[in-house]
């Protein structure tokens, strides 16, 4: 058993009332879970505040207290230690109960609105094919070098995170690939955590529910480059405009990729069809499994950090021609009526952009491109408009349907959604409130050759509608469906 002094190193600490030799069993920041010799860090949330809850904890057998206020009401015989920021010192002090387990891997962070999941589970592949042991932090998965674990979060909180840190560890794996999300680092997550080495991928219009303004949104990124190390790099997409921006006060090693710049590391797509990319990357040809421009961009990141690890190019570039697309993002499959489905996360405006233009980019024209797309509730409302805009602007039919609609009201949604549809487009939108339905329609809507997207729910085998969780499977249904039709 660890001791609480033990575990406060670089924590800034303002004022302690008893005793830090007293023994930890583990930490928690859930007064519910917190038990007898448990350290309890009180946070302070959107939506609940754990000082509120200090005596629930100390009720249930709790013997140390992290907090920003000492409680009015001291109760002899606990340890309370007041810091500025308990979010920050639960990152630390949970680094510390694990020994660190970030400084005896190579972990590398990746951030941006688009392709944080795509860039990790295919540096997973990469580097597990490549011969080495590698941990994964995403939102689809976490893996222990081969060990699966079902993920919560984009970024877990900072207990999670280095207890999966701490387990790949223990079995020896080499490197670890981590998403780093907005939320993640503005709550302070990713704190005492070693990174060597951060990707930016790009910065478009979301999570502007959480976050005040897209300034905001913005600096919360850069933070993240801010706190690497010299011995670090700092790889960003030059492209976006605000690549430049996450690299001004980092003193990583700093890299750039790009496909129209000039950078470090450079991309030319010589074909885009829907089998697959034929890239030219850095005067090497490469013929990829991915489809689309935005996949040219996250294997051209990847192809960076491969690079940057030293890993043999040749063996880079064999290894990237056999990686294999990532679940809900570009999942395709064509049915045997000859209709293409296409099953894709994209949730934001940029995003749904990017797989349309794609689609389009590469269809000759002759067929029809329906898209079923929604938005999630309790979220981001001013992405809507721009969301229906979009679809309707892109594709050759629209069917605008429910997403996550959580506590809203689907048609309220559906609604602000409809808002942004150029006059000139309505024609071609319907409107439909249950998703399985929205998809059944647009697969009865579709013809030999035809094309249809479902957009915004990607990986997800989830619907979440007042509180509850229902079996959803975008791509399941819609095979099901086409196979059903098909007959």
């Amino acid at each position: 058993m660890i001791q609480l002094k033990d575990i406060l190193y670089k924590v800034t600490i303002e004022k302690v009332i008893g005793d830090t030799s007293v023994d930890i069993q583990k930490i928690e920041f859930d007064s519910r879970k917190a038990k007898s010799n448990d350290l309890f860090v009180a946070l302070r949330g959107t939506v609940t505040n754990g000082h509120d809850y200090i005596k629930m904890a100390s009720d249930n057998g709790v013997m140390s207290v992290i907090c920003e206020e000492i409680p009015k009401d001291i109760v002899e015989g606990i340890t309370y230690v007041q810091v500025s920021d308990s979010q920050k010192a639960l990152a630390i002090v949970a680094a510390n109960y694990y020994d660190n387990p970030s400084e005896k891997l190579k972990l590398i962070g990746v951030t941006g609105t688009n392709g944080k999941t795509t860039i990790t589970t295919l540096l997973y592949q990469l580097f597990k094919k490549a011969g080495y042991k590698v941990g994964l932090l995403s939102t689809v998965k976490i893996m222990v070098d081969t060990k699966q674990y079902k993920a919560t979060h984009t970024t877990p909180d900072s207990i999670t995170i280095n207890k999966y840190l701490k387990e790949m560890v223990d079995v020896g794996v080499d490197y670890c690939f981590m998403e780093v999300s907005s939320h993640g680092i503005h709550q302070k997550r990713t704190e005492g955590l070693n990174f060597i080495g951060g990707v930016f991928t790009n910065l478009t219009h979301d999570h502007l529910d959480y976050h005040k303004d897209f300034d905001e949104y913005r600096d919360v990124k850069k933070s993240f480059f801010d706190k690497l190390s010299k011995r670090s790099f700092a790889l960003v997409n030059i492209d976006d405009k605000n690549g430049k921006v996450m690299l001004q006060n980092s003193v990583a090693k700093k890299y750039t990729y790009g496909l129209k710049s000039y950078a470090d590391y450079k991309t030319i797509i010589l074909e885009n069809q829907f089998n697959g990319l034929l890239l030219k990357i850095n005067n090497n040809e490469l013929w990829v499994k991915l489809i689309g421009i935005f996949n040219a961009y996250n294997l051209l990141a990847i192809y960076a950090v491969a690079d940057l690890m030293k890993l043999n190019t040749i063996e880079t570039l064999q290894l990237m021609s056999t990686l294999e697309s990532v679940v809900g993002r570009f999942q395709y499959l064509v049915s045997k009526k000859n209709i293409t489905s296409i099953v894709d996360y994209a949730h934001t405006p940029a995003a749904l952009k990017n797989v349309l233009e794609t689609i389009n980019s590469i269809r000759t024209g002759n067929e029809e491109l329906i898209t079923v797309v929604g938005c999630g509730g309790d979220r981001d409302v001013q992405k809507r408009p721009k969301m229906g805009n979009i679809a309707a602007s892109l594709s050759s039919k629209v069917i605008f349907t429910s997403d996550n609609p959580r506590s809203e009201d689907p048609k309220t949604i559906i609604e602000a959604i409809e808002t942004g549809v150029p006059a000139e487009h309505f024609k071609k939108t319907l409107s439909i409130t249950d998703r399985k339905q929205a998809i059944k329609t647009a697969c009865q809507l579709a013809q030999e050759g035809d094309i249809i997207l479902v957009a915004g729910k990607g990986h997800e085998t989830y619907q979440e509608i007042k509180g509850e969780r229902f079996d959803f499977d975008d791509f399941k249904i819609i095979n099901q469906i086409l196979n059903a039709l098909n007959k």
